[in-house]
């Protein structure tokens, strides 16, 4: 038995038609059109991965794709800043006076003259106001032993006046 050719209505032939050179052509072009688009896009690198930021999870922030440093650089003239060394500051605050007037203004001094006058009086001073007290005192002895200022100015002179007292009572003359 003979089997009859029953063709289907969009089957395909049994033979393959060849294509003509145009067809050919034609769909090389299209194949290397096609090729040539399935790179980046233009300026891709230097407007970051919009896609790539778009598809990740949770990020709120684009990470720049771009590598090296952020810091701006000056392209104006560029002035060479020299480092001044620091200049150390005193250890005492207070501006350097002379001996004379240091001396005044511990004399002057209200708080070290009202101490005084309790220790005089006879109170006892707590730790902290007798070794303020005994610093102030050491000091100004200190200055008057510096500006040659003797302190047994009136001793002496008591010593002076029993000295004169033992001459008149020797000579005999009162």
């Amino acid at each position: 038995m003979k089997q009859q050719n029953s063709a289907v209505p969009g089957s395909k032939p049994s033979k393959a038609r060849r294509k003509t050179r145009e067809e050919l052509d034609r769909e090389a072009r299209d194949r290397k059109r096609e090729k040539k688009h399935s790179g980046h896009a233009a300026g891709s690198r230097a407007t970051g991965g919009v896609e790539s930021a778009k598809s990740g999870k949770g990020s709120s922030q684009a990470k720049d794709p771009r590598i090296g440093s952020k810091k701006p650089i000056a392209l104006g003239v560029i002035e060479v800043q020299v480092k001044k060394p620091k200049q150390h500051k005193p250890k005492s605050e207070k501006p350097m006076l002379t001996p004379q007037a240091e001396l005044d203004l511990l004399e002057n001094d209200e708080r070290l003259d009202a101490l005084l006058e309790r220790l005089e009086e006879g109170e006892t001073l707590n730790a902290e106001e007798q070794a303020w007290v005994n610093a102030k005192l050491d000091r100004i002895d200190a200055l008057m032993a510096e500006l040659g200022i003797a302190y047994d100015d009136d001793e002496d002179e008591e010593e002076k006046e029993k000295g004169d007292d033992l001459m008149r009572l020797l000579k005999g003359t009162d």
